[in-house]
């Protein structure tokens, strides 16, 4: 009996300290929230730091977009088509495909790719410029390492998300269009009638609305484990790995929030 109690404490204290590792970081991503707005309105304002960063965030995903978002508008044809011909409105693979990666393929997606990769990389060069103490260099220079750090790649990935999710829909829509009139035989002017009939406006500000809010909230995970990264190579390695993975669980967890959310207004 007594074991049993003991073996219940031990688990009981485990979870409390989970409960409270996860409350405390939340805490501090917070503050971390907060220190951006404040340092983000005070001069001097570095655009050039803030157009190189929208270069790697934006200009450097164009490649992975446009193959990903292709095969993605490629695949989704094909699936809705063969669903919809069963009950004879395979016409209406065109809308469908284009609401389905307006509202919710093309901003998720989008927002998974770039915490993959650029979310990986800013931890990576924060983290890297920490443990190497250039970050204290910038702090003993007058230069606060935030401002100079942080800001323009939150900025730079709060823009370029929206962006490169529209040219997914862009692109997605383009390999739709190919696949539904060539290989599955579908009347080209059917196809655009029914897209323009059915795709409206508010399902495209839906999906940049959330592409938006992910491509913040990717920035702010990415610079906050690169600016918690200790213990050398091995904590910048931990840093990333943290980045990539809570970045894109917050994209996936926010995606149903934001949903229910705009669903209600737009």
């Amino acid at each position: 009996m007594q074991l049993v109690t003991d073996n219940f404490i031990r688990f009981t204290e485990g979870i409390g300290k989970i409960v409270i590792k996860n409350i405390s970081g939340l805490g501090l991503i917070c503050r971390f929230i907060l220190s951006f707005f404040y340092w983000a309105a005070r001069p001097p304002y570095r655009m050039k730091l803030f157009f190189e960063q929208m270069h790697f965030i934006g200009n450097k995903s164009l490649f992975i977009i446009t193959l990903a978002g292709s095969f993605t508008g490629m695949v989704m044809a094909y699936q809705t088509y063969f669903g919809f011909k069963l009950i004879n409105v395979d016409s209406l693979v065109g809308p469908v495909v284009a609401i389905s990666l307006a509202k919710e393929l093309a901003p998720v997606l989008t927002g998974l790719i770039v915490a993959g990769r650029a979310g990986a990389a800013m931890a990576a060069q924060i983290g890297t410029m920490k443990v190497t103490e250039q970050v204290d260099a910038l702090e003993v220079m007058g230069v606060n390492s935030m401002q100079y750090l942080a800001v323009p790649r939150i900025l730079a990935g709060t823009l370029s998300v929206p962006m490169l999710s529209v040219f997914f829909l862009f692109i997605g829509n383009i390999g739709s269009y190919i696949v539904g009139t060539q290989a599955l035989s579908i009347d080209e002017a059917i196809y655009l009638s029914k897209l323009s009939n059915f795709m409206f406006v508010s399902d495209l500000m839906q999906g940049v609305i959330k592409a938006t809010v992910f491509g913040f909230i990717i920035s702010i995970i990415g610079t906050y484990f690169g600016f918690s990264v200790t213990k050398g190579a091995e904590g910048v390695g931990k840093g990333t790995n943290l980045a990539v993975v809570w970045g894109m669980i917050s994209v996936l967890v926010l995606d149903y929030f934001l949903t229910s959310f705009l669903v209600q207004i737009l």
